[in-house]
């Protein structure tokens, strides 16, 4: 009998009062009268750059400052709120600078470290003002202080906002700061008069707005385009990039192996599942699993190439992997196939990848599908300093958590590590997205892939590929369907093929437990079930190779058992989550596995503070144990942040606002005594504090594995009425039994 998933543990949850934390106090690295010594001649000098700027180069008298903090102060909590209220002053965004401060905070800090550097906006003669605001500042006011804050300050210009250009293109993608109650088509009027002057034309049918920030094709001279830059809002201006390659690496050329078909049925007709590439050919051998075919430009003819792969993709999400000359696996759902990928994408036209990403946005705003898979995107690496137009919209639209979206990572691994050119590509860096490498087998002797792209991810999302996946090598092809009217296999390699593959995994969760699973739930199972040891860097790998065994996933053995937390958090509350045990007592070694996933709003605009919620969840593994005078339990860090860790610690490592947190260790069964996660939804907007957050929805999978306890599953199910088991609704065949 198998002990398939505990659910329903959210129902054994309940608020409490926010513990208590003892404040030492801030130690402040400089005083006011220092910070005045060098930031007063730093503001004096930008304000030389900004009177250079003309009435275009500044629209309606605005200049953008970039204001360095101090490493010790990029917490929310030290978001110079009140500095810039008294100034009439706005931040519009934010980066992640390394630098090398002028005195440490204290002597863990290393010399360089990262921090936040606010762009900061206003009229030249708020701006102008500024230096005799810092000489008259009071000792002690909450001004001062922030004042204090300052690192360095200096203006922003061309250089900051043009990206290193290949060279010979005319087509550029330029992204804009809005301001407070700004709209897209007034900041558009203001960037449009501009551009003129300096030669562009801007294509306004080509626009995606995203948070604070709006996007815009513009077509001119790449010798006027420090020119362009020097618009006041501009944020980025970079060339347009082209889309991956999505023809198939080995040209998906048939092999002498039929494959066999399996019956026209699958698992489930629940999970709603979407493809969305570059169609299919007109003869092919999916036809009863495909449920509807889709083309977002039916003006536009079909791409051999891009058919092909679009053909593979689908083949990998309904059968995987296929053996030569075997039967191919029964699909878990139907799947949908949007052509998002036509003749017009493929005719050198350099706004490709804008009408590319809009076929892609309308297909999530119909909200039609609980599972997608995207294994395209821009060939761009993503950067540390600046999101993408399609990140940005993508993650946005992602940030309910209702749909799980499955994105290659990118097959440029063997490309120039120094400059970071091997690194994930872009959308694969969303938050909200499952980013897919590539796995070079599907035995259990497997590496990363070659060509499979690497992390780390930016802060936050720094763990990145989420996971990996068989997606074939030179020694191991994936096989799957090839163009023709009877069953013929191609041999392929690409994460265009992982992608799909690990999808898969979740549309079968889904399928067999039906809608008790949410899409987010099935993202955090794929998660917690991977495969990884210590020989993986996990800057390859994320958190492993996804386990493609239904059965492994859905249930444990009878000394296991894995329960299921899933719901929504309350911004700034604190949620206590009791881990449900048997109510004999654990004997001998006990592991405990914890995974928490969560879908977050984004900023933007905001890149060193990207995700506009995090999770700061305390461990307490004894009721008993707790310091003389504690309210609460002693805390364990089963994370691999910690409550203790200093907020330059938290971001360096998996800190508290990544989307994903995963722990385990093995207690002693005596050490446990109902065990308890206390969880704190921490918000935040554009990197300040706020009160006007949303909830979010969470999923939370822990796994209780007791060699020495008989049944584990069972005796819990016993102790807690509340909780049961997510039976499949479906029959599930095991393969191979």
């Amino acid at each position: 009998m198998s002990n398939y998933l505990i659910g329903k543990a959210e129902l054994l949850t309940y608020p409490i009062k926010a513990p208590t934390r003892d404040n030492p106090g801030k130690a402040h690295p400089y005083t006011l009268s220092e910070v005045r010594g060098w930031l007063i001649p730093e503001l004096r000098e930008a304000n030389e750059n900004f009177s250079a700027l003309t009435q275009h180069e500044a629209p309606n008298d605005v200049a953008v400052l970039k204001l360095t903090l101090h490493p010790a102060y990029i917490a929310k909590s030290y978001f110079p709120r009140a500095l810039l209220g008294q100034t009439g002053l706005v931040a519009v965004g934010s980066k992640t600078v390394r630098i090398k401060p002028r005195k440490r905070s204290s002597a863990r800090m290393p010399e360089t470290v990262d921090t936040t550097q606010l762009l900061i906006a206003g009229r030249r003669s708020n701006l102008r003002a500024l230096p005799a605001f810092a000489e008259q500042l009071r000792e002690g006011t909450q001004e001062a202080l922030d004042f204090a804050e300052i690192e360095e300050i200096s203006p922003m210009t061309e250089a900051d906002r043009i990206k290193p250009l290949t060279g010979g293109g005319r087509v550029f993608e330029v992204g804009l700061h809005l301001l407070p109650g700004q709209s897209s088509r007034n900041a558009l009027g203001d960037f449009l008069v501009h551009a003129r002057e300096c030669g562009f034309v801007v294509n306004e049918h080509y626009l995606f707005e995203a948070g604070a920030l709006v996007f815009v094709a513009v077509e001119g001279s790449e010798d006027n385009l420090s020119a362009l830059a020097r618009y006041s809002l501009a944020r980025v201006v970079r060339e347009m990039p082209k889309l991956r390659g999505v023809r198939p690496a080995m040209r998906g050329a048939a092999v002498a192996v039929p494959f066999y078909l399996p019956p026209a049925e699958v698992l489930s007709l629940e999970p709603k599942v979407a493809v969305l590439d570059g169609g299919l050919p007109e003869n092919h051998v999916l036809h009863p699993f495909v449920r509807k075919y889709f083309e977002s430009d039916p003006s536009a003819q079909n791409v051999p190439g891009y058919t092909e792969h679009g053909l593979g993709v689908t083949s990998a999400l309904l059968f995987g992997p296929i053996a030569p000359g075997a039967k191919a696996e029964k699909p878990y759902a139907l799947v949908d196939h949007h052509r998002v990928l036509d003749a017009e994408s493929d005719q050198e036209d350099p706004y490709e990848l804008y009408r590319t990403l809009g076929h892609v946005e309308t297909v999530l705003l119909s909200r039609q599908y609980q599972f997608i898979n995207l294994s395209l995107g821009p060939d761009l690496p993503f950067e540390d300093t600046d999101i993408h137009a399609w990140t940005a919209v993508i993650d946005n639209l992602l940030s309910d958590g209702e749909t799980l979206l499955a994105v290659a990572a990118g097959n440029n691994g063997e490309r120039d590590a120094t400059a970071g050119l091997n690194r994930i590509q872009v959308p694969a860096d969303g938050v909200n997205t499952l980013a897919v490498g590539a796995a070079d087998s599907a035995s259990s002797d497997w590496n990363r892939a070659s060509y499979s792209a690497v992390g780390p991810g930016r802060v936050p999302g720094r763990r990145k590929p989420d996971l990996v996946a068989f997606g074939g090598s030179g020694n191991e092809y994936f096989h799957h369907a090839a163009p023709g009217a009877v069953p013929a296999l191609a041999a392929n390699l690409g994460t265009s093929f992982a992608a799909p593959l690990a999808l898969r995994s979740a549309v079968g969760i889904r399928a067999a437990l039906g809608s008790d699973i949410y899409p987010l739930t099935a993202r955090a199972l794929l998660l917690h079930a991977c495969e990884f040891n210590e020989n993986h860097d996990k800057d390859h790998v994320g958190w492993g190779r996804v386990t493609t065994n239904l059965q492994d996933l859905i249930a444990c053995d009878d000394h296991s058992a894995r329960i299921i937390y899933q719901g929504k958090l309350a911004p700034g509350k604190f949620l206590r989550a009791p881990l449900p045990l048997p109510e004999q007592a654990l004997t001998g070694s006990v592991n405990v596995k914890a995974t928490f996933c969560f879908a977050s709003p984004t900023d933007p605009q905001d890149a060193s503070a990207y995700t506009k919620a995090g999770l700061i969840v305390a461990f307490r593994p004894h009721e008993g144990k707790r310091k003389d005078g504690a309210k609460h339990p002693q805390t364990f860090s089963l994370f691999p942040s910690s409550e203790w860790r200093d907020e330059a610690e938290l971001r360096a490592d998996l800190g508290k606002w990544e989307t994903v947190l995963h722990g385990e260790h093995t207690f002693r069964g005596s050490s446990l005594l109902r065990p308890i996660f206390d969880i704190h939804y921490n918000a935040r907007d554009a990197g300040a504090p706020t009160s006007h957050a949303e909830s979010i929805p969470y999923a939370l999978i822990v796994t209780v594995s007791a060699p020495k306890f008989e049944n584990i599953h069972q005796a819990i199910l016993d102790a807690h009425e509340v909780l049961q088991v997510i039976e499949p609704k479906v029959r599930i065949t095991i393969p191979g039994s």
